[in-house]
């Protein structure tokens, strides 16, 4: 049985990867038992460890800010790639979904506040250079694939062992 988690779901969460069962966190809406309400800008994923075999995140991770103040500095974005992670099984796969640059819909939002590029998962939270570390980061992905569809950035990644 496979379960997959939509972050920024709304009432109806999406479903790539056809799994056997379909969670969804967003930020308002009804709370269900496979629908939950969480800021994730502040708070975790209100799920347990390893628990979905796939996390999706269509246009949602341009809204997380990478540093709050809330109340001393936090690294928003870092948290919640540590929190897909946690969530993740072994082997689990997260899809991103995000206005990237340099396409104006990256920026034209003012709620976008978190610009991704093609390097940013590459670079950051993979498994070979993980700069995001120096932030907190623990965990680590294979980069399964990235393209531009338009003005979004569709990557795939795979959760790996974090190296210790």
């Amino acid at each position: 049985m496979t379960r997959s988690l939509d972050l920024g779901c709304g009432a109806h969460p999406k479903n790539p990867f056809a799994a056997d069962e379909l969670f969804g966190v967003d930020l308002a809406g009804v709370v269900t038992n496979h629908i939950k309400i969480a800021d994730l800008a502040i708070e975790p994923i209100p799920f347990p460890d390893e628990y979905f075999d796939y996390v999706t995140a269509y246009d949602v991770i341009e809204h997380i800010p990478r540093v709050v103040y809330a109340p001393g500095r936090r690294y928003s974005f870092v948290e919640l790639m540590n929190e897909i992670y946690r969530v993740l099984k072994p082997g689990g796969v997260f899809f991103s979904q995000t206005p990237a640059f340099p396409h104006p819909e990256a920026w034209q939002d003012p709620t976008h506040v978190n610009v991704i590029t093609f390097e940013t998962f590459h670079k950051y939270f993979d498994d070979t250079f993980r700069w995001a570390a120096a932030y907190g980061y623990r965990g680590a992905f294979r980069i399964v694939g990235q393209e531009m569809h338009g003005p979004h950035l569709l990557a795939r990644l795979e959760k790996v062992p974090a190296p210790t």
